[in-house]
């Protein structure tokens, strides 16, 4: 089942960058810890599954829930997931597989079922408590970058901030590749002041201008990242905010997008 949920290609490009553990200090310090790989299995099958973390399956993974919360907790503390994220990146680039001419950004309502950072009265979901996913992706809805917030903050707000985290994409001779030629972004977004920073930014914005009619066009680009919400909500643990801490649940924001980089590596060979 460790095989499954964590494939020999996942696993090559993740164990590199997982810190070394302290060494031991006693000569007899007990049970062994958990192998990385089996801590990784169990942070996939709640990332799939969406089941909590005392409901991991033990026997099945072979570590406990509390063991890969732990994990979890530690790497992404380590900066683990960018640095994943950011390397698929890197090797979609070099295949020729990403296109950031193009790009499209958007925003998504969770549920959070707990008090927590970036937490607030969702304006759609009758002023409950919830978060916002925020996305960028590129001309083929390759997840670019990814943040979290609190369910009532604007989604223009994030939109410089997410632009600056789209990191500085290598695999190809040149300049590393970290903005993209021309933003296409819905109603929500359509402010001249960030008309006029994407331009300075030289990035050229394509937003749809409130009280306009439908079919400008522009949704024949910007479908893409409704798309790739609906490849990262397939992950049942990102429907609903069950982490109280905020760069948990970010993490395991970051770990599914560098899993969908990962699947379009596989399909374009």
């Amino acid at each position: 089942m460790v095989d499954d949920l964590v494939p020999d290609d996942l696993w090559q490009r993740i164990a590199p960058l997982i810190p070394a553990r302290p060494p031991r200090r006693h000569r007899f310090p007990g049970r062994k810890p958990v192998g990385d790989r089996v801590a990784l299995a169990g942070i996939v099958y709640v990332l799939r599954k969406g089941v909590t973390w005392v409901d991991v399956p033990s026997e099945r993974i072979g570590c406990s829930g509390v063991t890969c919360w732990r994990r979890l907790r530690d790497w992404t503390e380590a900066g683990v997931w960018p640095r994943v994220h950011e390397a698929l990146l890197a090797e979609l680039r070099r295949a020729r597989l990403l296109e950031m001419d193009d790009c499209a950004i958007d925003a998504s309502h969770v549920r959070a079922l707990k008090r927590g950072a970036h937490t607030g009265p969702s304006p759609v979901d009758r002023s409950r408590p919830g978060s916002k996913h925020h996305l960028i992706v590129d001309r083929n809805g390759t997840p670019l970058a990814v943040s979290l917030t609190a369910g009532n903050r604007h989604d223009v707000t994030q939109l410089i901030p997410l632009l600056g985290a789209i990191p500085r994409i290598r695999g190809r001779r040149g300049r590393p590749r970290h903005r993209p030629g021309r933003l296409f972004a819905d109603r929500g977004y359509d402010f001249d002041k960030y008309r006029r920073l994407l331009r300075i930014r030289g990035v050229t914005p394509k937003i749809a201008r409130r009280g306009a009619p439908h079919g400008s066009g522009l949704g024949k680009t910007r479908w893409v990242v409704e798309r790739t919400f609906a490849w990262l909500h397939q992950f049942k643990r990102l429907r609903i905010r069950y982490e109280i801490r905020a760069d948990l649940h970010q993490g395991l924001l970051e770990l599914a997008c560098a899993i969908i980089c990962l699947r379009r590596l596989r399909t374009a060979f």
